[in-house]
């Protein structure tokens, strides 16, 4: 993670304008307009003001007010490999080996081993001559900090710089992105449901899959609101909307057992299947689910007439690792006893909880804040 403290310290003794720089990641390559798009949209969602958001090369610069805090807002957006704060210079051999000179001897400590990498456009000579020279030019001007080369393997701090046809980005610091691709890149709307840890992940893969997703909440007791809410609140940012519509139903099913729980999960499709969406967004996986369970789910859809999306097909310890990007890191060991369910029943959806909870559906609309989760309590306390 970014350490903001560290950069504004770094960017007031150099005095100098840093940029955000995006790096998409290679799947978002030829989706570069829609993170764009994305990109304009959070910086105000987040009231991070800006001068401009323009593309350069196979990266996007952004020239923020606040390079550090755009940076943190952006970084909540998918299609992302990496996110840095960087001084631009004209891509010419003598000014990049001088700013990663100068910028590399600010970043380093005492003892610390380092290593300059350099990648993009070269114009006229090699990356690896700039790598070679900053290398040196550092370990001679910074000879009392005792700083060394390290290797790729071996290293405290990565001097990164990239280069466009144009310019080149130094990089005083950066952040590993979120992957995935823009959302709303798929331009396809879909519906998902958030009824425990694993469909809040499934949902999470959905938004970074790039669907535009409508969600809903289904919960068996209120006991439960407060961990859905939490959850809501970490996934919501994704959506790159200042307000969202949410709908909450109530099912009367037993929360004990897996027969009901799959029950539940049946019960919860019908509810889906109710919505005029075309996609239905599955929180199914061959790795925790019976095979005969996932069939008779997809096979129930299409003779709906609608499509399924399973995103969780081929995650696998991927799913802890996001689970725990949206905050469930006290939910791993629940999670951990949910894999691998075994049942040889495929039990149907209960029609009387259907129908029951599509009376009991509550839409409360949500704005992007610091109080979401009490503010969304709050809201189904009212409707109540």
């Amino acid at each position: 993670m970014l350490n903001y403290k560290q950069v504004e310290l770094k960017r007031e003794k150099m005095n100098e304008i840093s940029y955000v720089v995006v790096f998409p990641n290679i799947f978002s390559k030829n989706k570069i307009p829609q993170l764009i798009k994305n990109i304009k949209k959070i910086l105000k969602i987040k009231n991070q003001k800006y001068n401009s958001v323009k593309r350069d090369g196979d990266i996007i610069l952004v020239d923020a007010n606040d390079p550090v805090f755009a940076s943190s807002a952006i970084n909540l957006l998918f299609g992302i490999e990496k996110i840095a704060i960087a001084r631009q210079v004209k891509n010419d051999f003598q000014n990049i080996v001088s700013e990663i000179t100068t910028i590399g001897g600010n970043l380093l400590l005492k003892g610390e081993k380092f290593l300059v990498k350099v990648e993009g456009i070269s114009k006229g000579f090699l990356v690896k001559d700039i790598e070679i020279s900053a290398t040196s030019n550092i370990i001679e001007k910074k000879s009392n900090l005792g700083a060394h080369p390290g290797t790729d393997e071996n290293f405290d701090k990565l001097l990164y710089t990239y280069l466009t046809k144009n310019n080149a980005y130094i990089c005083i610091f950066s952040d590993k992105g979120k992957g995935g691709i823009p959302y709303q890149s798929q331009k396809e709307q879909t519906i998902c449901a958030i009824y425990d840890e694993i469909s809040a992940v499934s949902c999470y893969e959905t938004i970074k899959q790039g669907y535009d997703t409508k969600i809903i909440i289904c919960y068996r007791q209120k006991s439960e609101l407060m961990n859905l809410a939490k959850i809501i609140n970490q996934i919501i940012p994704r959506l790159v909307r200042e307000k969202i519509e949410i709908e909450f139903y109530y099912l009367k099913i037993k929360s004990n057992g897996i027969k009901n729980y799959l029950i539940y999960i049946n019960s919860i499709l019908e509810i889906m299947l109710n919505h005029s969406n075309k996609k239905i967004s599955l929180a199914l996986s061959p790795l925790i689910f019976p095979a005969n369970f996932i069939d008779n789910a997809l096979n129930h859809v299409f003779t709906k007439n609608k499509i399924p999306i399973i995103p969780l097909t081929g995650v696998d310890n991927e799913l802890f690792r996001e689970a725990k990007e949206i905050g469930l890191e006290r939910n791993i060991k629940k999670l951990e006893k949910m894999i691998n369910i075994s049942s040889n029943d495929v039990p149907k959806f209960s029609k009387t909880s259907v129908e029951y909870a599509l009376k009991t559906k509550q839409k409360i609309g949500v704005e992007l804040g610091a109080n979401n989760v009490h503010d969304i309590l709050d809201s189904l306390n009212e409707n109540h």
